[in-house]
């Protein structure tokens, strides 16, 4: 996989933080440098360790699946776009809460990166370097989430299903290409 593809997969991967950063942006009547930094902090610490422990996870039984690796990692891009690309659709455009504590925001950037760890078990059997690829996707993430928090505060929620839609989409064609890649080889 090339540098295009890690990228959009970062893309993809952080269009959940950015749609979430967005209502965050909705809560808040002024939005603060420290508040787009803390956003940026935890969806963009978060994605870039969800794929590093699912690289680890999915390297523990790559010998196992070696054969149908570039299915399962067909599938589980599969599965999450097609999840962002179905949540899109939801006309709920709901307010979140201005608290930025780790109470409040510990548990978004764990909802936000579950589908980085998906990716992560996919990147393992695709043996690619899941550090550079990490790194791309949390700083990826930390700069769509902090400018998601503005957007969402200037424009409300006319983005949010977009960006959620166009990750889903993303992904989605990154797992077809996966596939076409190892079938045609």
């Amino acid at each position: 996989m090339g540098i295009a593809e890690i990228l959009l997969i970062a893309v993809g991967l952080s269009m959940d933080a950015f749609a979430v950063a967005i209502g965050k942006g909705l809560s808040v009547k002024k939005v603060m440098p420290r508040q787009a930094l803390i956003t940026g902090l935890w969806f963009g610490g978060f994605q870039a360790l969800m794929p590093v422990l699912g690289y680890y996870l999915g390297i523990s039984f790559a010998d196992f699946v070696e054969s149908v690796d570039h299915w399962i990692a067909f599938v589980l891009l599969g599965i999450i776009g097609f999840n962002m690309m179905h949540d899109s659709f939801s006309k709920s455009c709901d307010k979140s809460s201005a608290d930025f504590s780790a109470k409040a925001m510990f548990p978004l950037a764990i909802a936000t990166s579950i589908d980085a760890l998906a990716v992560g078990i996919s990147l393992a059997f695709l043996k690619e370097n899941i550090l550079w690829a990490a790194t791309t996707i949390g700083i990826t993430t930390f700069a769509l989430s902090a400018v998601g928090l503005y957007i969402g505060n200037a424009f409300g929620c006319r983005y949010k299903s977009k960006a959620e839609f166009l990750g889903g989409a993303v992904l989605v064609m990154i797992g077809i290409k996966i596939l076409i890649e190892h079938t045609l080889n």
